[in-house]
């Protein structure tokens, strides 16, 4: 090779280990994208719980041992990858946004392990095979490499959305909002959370994994803007769309036109003079009235933060009806407060300190309502009984409503998903 072409090859080496440095494509893949090691391959340092064993760099699920290992920390949104093998009929699973010491099939989520191709498994439900959530949300088959081959699989849970790669092929595509049996919200109250451990499940069977990676997404997204699929009923910026309080439902279902919209106006001018909007906040100054949707709604998602002071007292009016609790009580908040024949107390007590932010997520499907308070499940598909006119059952629409007792109260993040009607529950 002629002397001359060796300082034109050094400065081509030079221009591509520059491209191929900014790109990322020459370091390695847990430096590439910001991912980082979840598991050490030596030992269980960063894990909890289980019973299992490190070999050669793998983390071992062994047939007669096993249980489920988690994380020795929470995680909100991420990407997860790891590597896995499997022998003849091997089972396990991964847990996401599970609590310590749970089953996270249940109450958190489990993205299945199995070898599909097991004739023991030939007859299971669509949500049982590989890549599902668990009771869920089935997977698509037959991207697996045979028994005994290392596969890789990529988990992404970025708030609703759960992605499953496996080898390459978006196995499920789910947004967890548009999962709305009752049944199933039932079965499974770990669909609501938004955080917790990460963790292997292990079902009696020898499982291997490597390679397990992750890297953390932004947990949440700015105030005031929705996730796909809501509306933001409160922009952050001022009242539009919102109006006074006037009367109660049988009330202002008598009132001529021209009545209501004069006592409409003047219940425009109260909100004005009581509720403001204070960084990105709706806020109550502790006079007036409660605050109202100018629309009505019929079945719905709806997500509310809220924030009280001591001895704070309010709720959320469903159509127009009262209410899902918020206060200062030992009992805690989110019950259907002003329910007589039907549960009217939370099941747990899920407030944060007062004070401090707290997240509703509300469903409402004809009569039955369901409440998670900051991911805890406190009222379970319980019957809204109708507080203005108790022989009848409660209005089929209504408007939204922010009560008030007299205090201050503080409102963002008002996101609501009507459900159409007929849509499968």
């Amino acid at each position: 090779m002629s002397t001359q072409r060796w300082p034109r090859l050094v400065a081509l080496f030079a221009v591509s280990l520059a491209w191929c440095l900014l790109a990322g494509a020459c370091l390695p893949a847990d430096n590439e994208k910001g991912f980082v090691p979840l598991f050490n391959g030596k030992d269980t340092t960063g894990w909890v719980g289980g019973d299992y064993d490190v070999e050669d760099g793998m983390l071992v699920c062994p047939a007669d041992r096993g249980g489920t290992i988690f994380t020795d920390r929470d995680y909100v949104n991420f990407v997860l990858r790891f590597e896995f093998r499997l022998e003849a009929g091997g089972n396990n699973g991964v847990g996401i946004r599970a609590p310590l010491n749970s089953n996270p099939a249940y109450e958190g989520m489990e993205i299945q392990v199995l070898d599909d191709t097991a004739p023991e498994y030939a007859t299971l439900q669509p949500w049982q095979y590989h890549g599902s959530i668990y009771g869920v949300v089935p997977s698509k088959r037959g991207f697996q490499k045979p028994v005994g081959e290392w596969n890789e699989e990529q988990i992404i849970a970025d708030g609703r959305y759960i992605r499953v790669t496996l080898n390459g092929t978006i196995i499920v595509d789910a947004n967890l909002d548009e999962v709305t049996d009752p049944a199933i919200l039932q079965a499974h109250p770990g669909l609501q959370r938004t955080t917790g451990r990460i963790g292997f499940m292990g079902h009696g069977s020898r499982v291997v994994f490597r390679n397990i990676l992750i890297r953390e997404l932004p947990a949440t997204r700015p105030d005031n803007t929705p996730p796909e699929g809501f509306t933001a009923l409160f922009d952050g910026v001022d009242l539009t769309g919102w109006k006074g309080l006037v009367a109660d439902p049988p009330t202002r279902a008598k009132m001529a036109p021209a009545e209501l919209a004069a006592a409409q106006t003047d219940a425009d001018k109260v909100m004005r003079d009581h509720w403001s909007v204070q960084d990105g906040a709706l806020v109550f100054d502790g006079g007036g009235q409660s605050l109202c949707t100018a629309q009505d709604y019929g079945d719905f998602d709806l997500y509310v933060d809220w924030k009280i002071k001591p001895a704070g007292d309010s709720g959320i009016y469903l159509r127009g009806t009262p209410q899902v609790q918020i206060w200062e009580n030992p009992v805690g908040s989110g019950g259907l407060y002003n329910n007589q024949n039907n549960p009217s107390q939370p099941l747990k007590v899920a407030d944060r300190p007062v004070g401090e932010w707290n997240t509703f997520h509300i469903t409402m499907v004809g009569e039955k309502v369901t409440v998670y308070l900051n991911d805890e499940l406190v009222v379970d598909n319980v019957t809204m009984e109708n507080y203005w006119e108790p022989d009848k059952p409660i209005y089929p629409r209504g408007q939204i409503e922010l009560q008030n007792h007299g205090n201050t109260l503080y409102f963002k993040n008002i996101y609501l998903r009507e459900i159409p009607p007929g849509a499968p529950q």
